[in-house]
């Protein structure tokens, strides 16, 4: 598996991330204020209390990587993530909306206190597999607009995720592409994909006989150039939306020797 080399952020770059984290986990407060935890998340078999139980211990997980502690969770496929998160759920017995939210919020700021100090190429082991901790920053900050998003549509509130805070995810996002691959739907493929999206930095993605390669650019002419737009983006990366109705609705385009790649793009990964 071919996997990305993670560029350093900017200072600017990275004192975002850490605002975003910080203020993301406070917005979790005011998200579940006054809310009934038995509400249930729609599509998933969660309530939301027990998403806002997860976000909790997954941001408490996340801080004490950054402080330099050792955490097995799974060991990166979705079938382990999937049992590591039912047994801390089960570990976990606090329903109430608002006392999670506390602890959302809590080990959010602990996160930053924590990766500040230490330099953001410093390597860490996650529950993905290592990254360098600005990367960790990036899965913690994308970890929490996913599930907010499941619990704001449950609640018929305000989602978090904008065009800023996703541009903070793409580190991220792009380390994880070649890790989540579904090798049955990868299998033997091969084509170029450019992916722009409106107003953050595009990149390219290379399927070689299923082995997927990220880059800054595409090492040659792409199949096919993907424009979407960055909140949609961020939904269909995390199975929260499909390709194709986001297409019929014009926040899709794609162009190219083969545009017609485009709507099965998403599924040649499984979102963990």
């Amino acid at each position: 598996m071919n996997l990305p080399l993670p560029l350093p952020l900017a200072a600017a770059t990275r004192s975002a991330l850490f605002e975003a984290v910080t203020a993301l986990g406070d917005e979790a407060v005011a998200l579940l204020a006054g809310c009934r935890g038995d509400t249930p998340i729609p599509g998933a078999e969660w309530t939301v209390a027990e998403a806002a139980a997860h976000l909790a211990m997954a941001n408490e997980l996340m801080a004490a990587l950054a402080a330099g502690e050792e955490r097995p969770y799974g060991d990166g496929t979705p079938g382990s993530l999937a049992a590591a998160n039912a047994a801390s759920l089960a570990e976990r017995p606090e329903r109430d909306p608002a006392v999670l939210a506390g602890e959302i919020a809590r080990w959010a700021r602990e996160f930053t206190a924590a990766a500040g100090p230490h330099s953001g190429s410093e390597p860490v082991l996650t529950p993905l597999g290592p990254m360098d901790l600005d990367t960790l920053g990036s899965y913690l900050l994308t970890h929490m607009l996913g599930h907010l998003y499941d619990i704001a549509v449950a609640l018929g509130r305000p989602h978090p995720i904008d065009r800023h805070r996703v541009g903070l995810t793409m580190p991220f996002v792009r380390t994880a592409m070649p890790w989540v691959l579904d090798a049955r739907a990868s299998a033997g493929h091969n084509a170029c994909y450019r992916l722009r999206v409106r107003g953050l930095d595009g990149f390219a993605v290379t399927f070689t006989d299923g082995a997927a390669v990220v880059s800054q650019e595409p090492p040659r002419r792409p199949d096919c150039t993907i424009l979407i737009e960055p909140v949609t983006f961020l939904l269909i990366a995390l199975g929260r939306c499909s390709a194709t109705g986001a297409l019929a609705r014009g926040k899709v385009f794609a162009w190219g020797r083969r545009p017609w790649l485009a709507p099965a793009f998403p599924a040649l990964f499984a979102a963990p």
